[in-house]
């Protein structure tokens, strides 16, 4: 197939677009002027990009798919707007060219956490979500753009959404790449601390896991339904004891309360509105953590052949892509 990704310069689109081109798929790259260096190999670069519209659809033309996974992956930016200009917005105008185009397949990655919050039994694809009160604006704005893909899939389009858990793995140093710094720190022994003593479950889903879901969902997924594709449901002292196996640091004993980390967030967030910086974490995100997140990725592995590497394994590996990684600045999407 010919197929147009969006988001192939970000850590999971990274993966993704690999495997596709890997795959033997002709693989199109939407990517903003100058941007074009980011793109993985076997790749082909086509400047454009999701809030342009005109640009989408002339990167759509003579394409058989088209796979959606630009977003805005971050903690905090200053206009709390772009969240929805992108993840929502975007992903209105790319279903709108691939609609006019005649596209003949739509694969739209999610996230569950536009699926929500569950209890410590493990949910699948076909419970509703019952909890509204978001954490993040990314949350958020997931959320809406996933009601908007299941709409127009309901209306017809032929759209498959793929619903990552936490992605974890090899890979670039972006905003995506959320456990990094965490495997880091514990790597190098810097770990002194954990967040509170909740055993809340959180699905790990292995980097190149996910990309050949995205694959499998691609050439074989049936158009109006989402797959999970995740891993492991474990906790952070499950996670912290696979760690302590695979480098000989023990697990941190000091427990930071969540109410002072997020006092902590809520004070960053305050500094960031004042200085335009970043911070380096928020109360929304600290509050993620009181939840579990246990998701089954069994219709994936049922219909399409979708396979979880087990999380001793896949830390391991990532882990050691760590410790490969020459010193300096890393690359950012």
């Amino acid at each position: 197939m010919k197929v147009l990704i969006t988001g192939s310069t970000g850590y999971l689109g990274s993966h993704v677009a690999a495997r596709l081109a890997a795959a033997g798929h002709t693989v199109l790259a939407l990517v903003r002027p100058g941007r074009e260096h980011g793109v993985p190999p076997g790749c082909l670069p086509v400047r454009g990009d999701v809030l342009d519209p005109s640009t989408v659809e002339r990167a759509l033309a003579g394409c058989d798919a088209c796979v959606h996974m630009a977003a805005l992956v971050k903690t905090w930016v200053r206009d709390a707007r772009q969240f929805d200009r992108v993840n929502v917005e975007g992903l209105a105008a790319v279903l709108r060219a691939a609609e006019r185009r005649g596209v003949a397949r739509i694969l739209y990655t999610s996230t569950i956490a536009a699926l929500g919050p569950t209890g410590p039994e493990a949910r699948d694809e076909t419970c509703a979500r019952s909890e509204f009160n978001f954490r993040t604006e990314y949350e958020r704005s997931k959320w809406s753009a996933e009601r908007l893909a299941v709409e127009r899939a309901g209306a017809g389009l032929p759209i498959v959404i793929a619903y990552p858990g936490v992605v974890y793995g090899p890979g670039a140093s972006t905003q995506g790449n959320l456990l990094e710094k965490v495997f880091t720190d514990y790597a190098a022994g810097r770990t002194r601390t954990r967040l509170g003593r909740r055993a809340t479950r959180i699905c790990y889903a292995y980097a190149p896991d996910v990309a050949l879901g995205h694959l499998l969902a691609l050439e074989k997924g049936t158009p109006g339904r989402g797959y999970i594709l995740g891993g492991e449901n474990v906790t952070q002292d499950e996670l912290f004891s696979l760690l302590h196996e695979a480098t000989g640091f023990p697990p941190p004993r000091t427990a930071i309360p969540f109410w002072v980390a997020e006092a902590a967030g809520r004070a960053q967030r305050f500094r960031a509105r004042l200085t335009g910086r970043a911070p380096s974490f928020t109360d929304g995100a600290i509050a993620t953590f009181r939840y579990h997140w246990a998701y089954t990725s069994d219709r994936a592995v049922r219909e399409l052949g979708y396979r979880v590497t087990p999380l001793r394994e896949g830390l391991r590996a990532t882990l050691e892509a760590l410790r490969r990684r020459p010193a300096g600045p890393s690359g950012t999407a």
